[in-house]
């Protein structure tokens, strides 16, 4: 059997204080943020998101946070997080940080896929969804390879750098996610 937490590149484990100064350190570089958030880019102190990362990875009931690390090296690469799952629906909401340094690697699209098999297969869920902004096409891009389909958008829902922009909800279902896309 193998572990379902491991993909073909990365490993999937629980959150460690050791990572927290790299994670914060991603979370507030501009660039990163700019593609991540919808609200204004504010500078927050560490200890607050050190907080938020440790809320994140509580890992209770059918929400997840952990920590992205490489196969090969055991770096550090980022976090997801699936969060919101009722026991009626079993729908989650999706998000994932890759640092900068690991990304155009096919870590992001690993990750996805394997956080996708441990939410169908392990906590049973039916749905994981997210909604990722319209000019973010690396994350739309991992998003589609790792098997998920638009399913509408927010026309110009968000204000940035001096232009509107259409937000893009996203899904995918246990019924036609293959472990092979």
């Amino acid at each position: 059997m193998t572990d379902p937490l491991s993909g073909r590149l990365v490993r999937l484990r629980e959150l460690r204080e050791a990572d927290l100064p790299q994670l914060t350190s991603w979370w507030r570089e501009p660039g990163l943020a700019i593609q991540q958030l919808t609200g204004p880019v504010h500078p927050q102190p560490e200890d607050r998101l050190a907080d938020m990362f440790r809320a994140w990875s509580q890992n209770t009931g059918t929400d997840l946070g952990l920590s992205v690390e490489t196969l090969d090296t055991g770096d550090l690469a980022g976090h997801v997080t699936l969060y919101g799952a009722t026991p009626k629906d079993r729908c989650a909401t999706l998000a994932i940080i890759i640092g900068p340094p690991h990304q155009d690697r096919g870590l992001g699209t690993d990750v996805l896929r394997t956080t996708i098999r441990y939410a169908f297969a392990e906590l049973g869920l039916h749905r994981i969804e997210l909604t990722v902004n319209g000019y973010n096409t690396r994350a739309l891009a991992a998003y589609r390879r790792a098997g998920f389909t638009e399913e509408g958008r927010r026309r110009e829902a968000v204000f940035r750098a001096g232009g509107w922009h259409d937000q893009v909800q996203m899904g995918v279902l246990s019924t036609e996610w293959q472990e092979d896309i």
